[in-house]
């Protein structure tokens, strides 16, 4: 029976050699077509790395979804400079303005114009704050680097921030299942909170 067991129960491994390069793969995809709930992946991923053995599950976590999430954003930043000096734009291009309404996007403008940079952080920590910014940084014409140098700190904040929900999970949660429930939970709770918000506070 025990041997049945090992046979069907992946080793740590075997998760780690499949899981990393799947959470890398699922966190990229997520940054260029924004319809993958990449905090939640990223906070499953931590829980399940706090439940192993191996050390350096953490950390691996950690660089797998923060190094992702950035060139996943300086490509579809680079996609949408490409739309912009382009007579007949980009579906990228177009992709980013579809997903930024005109209000957010002028709070973006706004914002960038006072902050610079330290919006960029700011901007993949708020739900849905990410594209407005973006295309806010592309209408500025800001160059690629000056993007991606303000776009690695946010892209490390977002790791974190995640990771600590995966993590706290995994530690109120004796069975990895349970705290995998409890991050998917809170991010989406996180994520509906500013919409809940905007409809509630108008009544008052």
């Amino acid at each position: 029976m025990l041997a049945a067991v090992t046979t069907v129960v992946p080793t740590e491994s075997t998760q780690q050699a499949i899981g990393y390069p799947t959470l890398f793969l699922l966190v990229l995809t997520g940054a260029l077509v924004p319809i993958v709930p990449t905090g939640a992946l990223v906070s499953s991923a931590a829980v399940v790395a706090f439940h192993q053995t191996a050390p350096f599950s953490l950390a691996l976590v950690f660089v797998t979804a923060s190094t992702a999430a950035f060139l996943g954003d300086a490509t579809l930043y680079w996609l949408g400079r490409r739309g912009m000096g382009s007579k007949n734009g980009s579906r990228w291009l177009e992709a980013i303005r579809s997903r930024a309404p005109e209000e957010r996007l002028t709070q973006a403008q706004e914002k960038l114009a006072e902050h610079g940079v330290a919006v960029l952080v700011l901007s993949r920590l708020v739900p849905a704050g990410r594209l407005p910014v973006m295309l806010a940084c592309l209408l500025a014409k800001w160059p690629m680097r000056r993007f991606a140098r303000g776009n690695l700190p946010a892209c490390l904040a977002w790791a974190v921030t995640y990771q600590l929900i995966g993590i706290l999970g995994g530690t109120l949660f004796a069975e990895p299942w349970e705290g995998i429930v409890a991050a998917i939970a809170l991010t989406v709770l996180i994520s509906a909170a500013p919409s809940v918000w905007k409809r509630i506070r108008p009544a008052k």
